[in-house]
């Protein structure tokens, strides 16, 4: 047989490997796995992100939480799509303009009910120019960026 005649099945192998092989995180964590660098989530709707500690974690979603108290962890855990960020905790910013960003801690805001994180905290303040705009254009965008 032709070379030509397995280039295409090659091509096509090797698009798929790379798809998976570049297919995004469902939450966006540190290098050591950590979600929102080992934040409590459920701090943020307490008005101040706290550190968690490392026993009390919860693994949800392909990434390891801590928490502050034990209540929070049971809290989570029963809720986990309450108290998560949105956007798998991508930069909301970011996917609010078609791509996905890192986040910092410490650039977060609340919004109906819903943590949102940002890459910095002058993303965050560009995020809450028009949040209702922002939030829409990244729930429209999060759908394909996520698969």
């Amino acid at each position: 047989m032709s070379n030509r005649f397995w280039a295409i099945p090659f091509l096509l192998v090797c698009a798929a490997v790379t798809q998976t092989a570049f297919a995004l995180d469902p939450v966006y964590s540190d290098p050591s796995g950590k979600a929102i660098w080992g934040y409590d989530p459920l701090s943020y709707f307490a008005g101040e992100p706290e550190e968690g500690k490392e026993e009390l974690s919860h693994q949800w979603n392909g990434a390891v939480w801590h928490f502050i108290s034990e209540e929070n962890r049971q809290a989570f855990i029963k809720e986990p799509e309450r108290y998560a960020p949105q956007y798998g905790g991508y930069c909301a910013w970011a996917v609010s303009q078609g791509y996905t960003a890192s986040t910092d801690p410490h650039a977060w805001n609340i919004t109906d009910g819903r943590l949102y994180l940002n890459y910095s905290r002058s993303v965050a303040l560009r995020w809450k120019i028009d949040k209702a705009t922002n939030i829409e254009k990244a729930d429209n965008n999060w759908p394909s960026l996520s698969q």
